[in-house]
């Protein structure tokens, strides 16, 4: 049975891809059948996913020695391309999470887009989503991972701009794929220099050939080679400052928001960096580099979300800045406080982003958090839910947001001071944040707008995530993470007590300053707003990255655009039709003597031969005299 699960588990994203086939081909007018398919697709591919999880536990396969199988793809004289699954528990866990949330996500999304035009459309797109995720999964060499991350950007393209009747959800389609464009063209040229330097992209070749090749030519190149495949890990996980795309996501349904931000495309860029850890941490500097932008990011998220209005743009910046922290420990060194917050925030982070969804569905679409309030007696599954939600990613114990932290600021003391001093402000900053729109929503002045139904579809999703988001954190201390996931020896789990106290006291700090400000109104936020001056300004307007890059737009690439067409219109055009106009003036003097007449061609023709002969005989006559004259006959 386990060495069944593990050679089918290229089963798993086969099913949802099968989905989308049926769906997008055949079924996508029947609304209830597609639904079905895409449902039934995605609980077949968890189930398969359970059982290659049992099968990896089972069979003791580890990171160390992995599950492999091979298939020639293509073949050209020496040169050959393979396709395959690599199983291990890195790989497993990045199964169960990934088709878990997209089969909730899915699950969901029939209460949501019901009565929605497009409802065919959508399961279809979301199908292929999971199916490419799925496929990055278990990817056994780096031309196999492009193909299924070009994929999966492919799909965000698609969901973001579902609603293409809307310019916004058109704009911020291009905007994510032009933006994750610049992240793949360097995560490209990186796998090519790979094959070119080691002849090989396989991950556990790659790995065996890296000692020998350092201890003979040094990591001057690799250092390269690194720099350029974590330029897509920036693109695709939202590292500043390819971050832009990210919050423009949420045009988008609340369904993709939460695939996309939860359990899809922003965690493949961290996947990537752990899967190809044996490369990165063979380069200190750059692991530090890592590190460095990880704890930026992660503090520039928050720095924004602290001030935004829009529910689930406040989730978007939170997201960028949850990343940033899973950066930060794989810089410090630790794989596994990186994984180990990825599992965790998946399921918080789906949660929340379905709450909001269901906020705004029973809301009429209203974003603005300070047009809602006294929701939590509307609403209660929501409120409960979120509530769970808000706890887990502020890191309040014993929610599973309180584990995960804990080991990336364990591991950050460990290896880095100032980047944990940062770690320990940002996580104070997200508590802050999320409580202010907990207490915004569901506790400020009372609406007394007419709230829509929220139907049993989605309520289901978010009463399993909010139990997840409370158990799974626990769990993956109690049952010794670092044991499956990690780089190098087994890490054993242990906590470090005063950094647990000070996860603890910090969101309860956090939440009390919240409360004093949005609920008992001891402080106006708008007086502190007012204090802040220029740098409330400055977050409430992102920093004013996506101005700068307008800017940039408009006088760089339309300037070069300017400069390319002068030189293609005047200098470049010019030759051309100076050229061409020699032709047509040759052509039309050519032509006039080509009037079809056999006398005329006789005429000339003869009219040739005479000036030939004459021209003999004039030669021939020059030649006599000359010889004549120099006395030689």
């Amino acid at each position: 049975m386990e060495y069944f699960a593990l050679t089918n588990a290229w089963l798993i994203p086969l099913m949802p891809a099968i989905a989308f086939v049926l769906i997008g081909l055949f079924f996508k007018r029947w609304s209830a059948l597609s639904a079905c398919i895409a449902v039934f697709a995605s609980a077949v591919s968890f189930i398969l996913a359970i059982f290659a999880a049992i099968a990896v536990i089972g069979s003791g396969i580890s990171v160390d020695a992995p599950f492999v199988g091979h298939v020639i793809w293509a073949e050209a004289a020496d040169l050959h391309f393979e396709m395959g699954m690599l199983i291990d528990p890195l790989s497993v866990m990045m199964l169960f999470v990934v088709s878990l949330v997209s089969l909730l996500v899915q699950i969901y999304s029939i209460g949501y887009m019901r009565g929605d035009k497009s409802f065919g459309r959508f399961f279809a797109y979301i199908s292929l989503f999971s199916a490419s995720m799925l496929g990055l999964n278990i990817s056994a060499n780096f031309l196999q991972m492009y193909i299924f991350w070009e994929l999966v950007g492919l799909c965000s393209y698609l969901l973001i701009g579902f609603y293409y009747q809307r310019i916004a959800a058109r704009e911020a389609a291009k905007k994510a794929f032009i933006t994750t464009r610049i992240g793949d063209f360097g995560l490209l040229i990186g796998i090519l220099l790979l094959q070119t330097v080691f002849g090989t992209v396989d991950f556990l070749e790659l790995r065996q050939l890296l000692p020998s090749y350092i201890a003979s030519y040094g990591t001057g190149t690799l250092t390269i080679i690194g720099i350029l495949l974590f330029i897509g890990p920036i693109g695709k996980s939202g590292q500043f400052p390819l971050h832009v795309w990210l919050p423009d996501a949420m045009e988008g349904p609340a369904p993709v928001s939460a695939l996309i931000h939860a359990a899809t495309m922003v965690v493949a860029g961290v996947y990537l960096v752990a899967r190809a850890y044996f490369l990165f941490a063979s380069v200190p500097a750059l692991l530090e580099f890592i590190a460095w932008l990880g704890a930026f990011t992660a503090f520039f998220g928050a720095s924004i979300a602290i001030s935004q209005r829009e529910i689930k743009r406040i989730l978007a910046y939170s997201t960028i800045s949850q990343l940033g922290y899973m950066m930060l420990a794989l810089g410090v060194g630790s794989l596994t406080a990186s994984l180990f917050h990825l599992f965790t925030h998946a399921f918080f982070k789906a949660l929340l982003f379905l709450c909001a969804g269901a906020v705004m569905h029973a809301m009429n679409d209203e974003a603005d958090i300070f047009k809602m309030g006294g929701l939590r007696k509307k609403i209660p599954i929501v409120f409960i839910t979120m509530t769970i939600g808000v706890l887990a990613i502020s890191g309040v114990p014993p929610f599973a947001g309180f584990f995960s932290k804990d080991e990336i600021l364990s591991a950050a003391l460990s290896v880095n001071t100032p980047i944990y001093i940062i770690a320990v402000i940002t996580a104070f900053m997200t508590a802050f944040y999320m409580a202010r729109l907990l207490f915004v929503v569901f506790f400020g002045e009372k609406t007394n707008m007419r709230l829509h139904h929220i139907s049993c579809f989605m309520q289901i999703p978010l009463v399993l995530l909010a139990v997840l988001s409370l158990v799974s954190g626990l769990g993956g201390y109690i049952y010794d993470f670092g044991y499956w996931i990690r780089f190098g020896a087994p890490q054993p789990e242990h906590m470090d007590i005063s950094i647990a106290v000070l996860s603890a006291v910090l969101p309860l700090l956090a939440f009390i300053l919240a409360w004093n400000i949005y609920v008992r109104k001891k402080w106006s936020a708008d007086c502190i707003a007012a204090r802040m001056g220029v740098l409330y300004t400055i977050s409430f307007h992102k920093y004013y990255i996506d101005e700068f890059y307008a800017v940039l737009c408009r006088f760089f690439i339309d300037g070069i655009g300017r400069v390319m067409y002068f030189i293609d219109i005047y200098i470049i055009g010019g030759i051309i039709n100076v050229i061409s106009g020699l032709v047509l003036f040759s052509s039309t003097l050519l032509g006039k003597i080509q009037t079809g007449q056999t006398q005329r061609y006789a005429a000339a023709f003869l009219c040739g031969v005479i000036i030939l002969l004459l021209c003999g005989i004039l030669y021939f006559n020059k030649i006599s005299g000359i010889t004549a004259g120099g006395g030689v006959l």
